[in-house]
C-alpha cells in the first residue's frame, strides 16, 4: 500500500470516528427525559466493557479449559462478593491450579 492510499484511508477513518462521536452532541441539545432511553444508555458502558473483556479471558491462559474455569469462578465469586480484588485473586488462583492439574 502506498502512502497516498494509507493517508486517504486514515483521514476517512478519522472523519467517520469523529462524526460518530460528534453527531449526538449536536443533535441532542436538551436533557433526555424518557425513562426507557435513559435506562438503555446507562447499561452501555457495562455492555462495552463485557464485550471487550470476555473474549480476552478465553485466550489469556494456555488451555481453554483453565480459562473457562477461571471465568466461571470469577462469575460465581462476583455474584457472592462484590469485591473486584477478591474476584481477580480467586479467578487467577483457579486458573493457576487448573493449569497445574492439566
Amino acid at each position: 500500500m502506498d502512502n497516498r492510499s494509507y493517508f486517504t484511508y486514515l483521514l476517512i477513518m478519522v472523519g467517520v470516528t469523529y462524526l460518530i462521536r460528534a453527531i449526538p452532541f449536536r443533535l441532542i441539545t436538551r436533557k433526555i427525559e424518557n425513562v426507557t432511553v435513559r435506562s438503555f444508555l446507562q447499561y452501555i458502558p457495562y455492555a462495552v466493557l463485557t464485550a471487550m473483556t470476555v473474549p480476552g479471558v478465553f485466550f489469556a491462559a494456555d488451555h481453554i479449559v483453565s480459562s473457562a474455569v477461571g471465568f466461571v469462578t470469577a462469575v460465581l465469586v462476583s455474584l457472592k462478593s462484590k469485591s473486584l480484588t477478591l474476584v481477580a485473586l480467586v479467578a487467577c488462583a483457579a486458573v493457576f491450579l487448573t493449569e497445574l492439574i492439566i
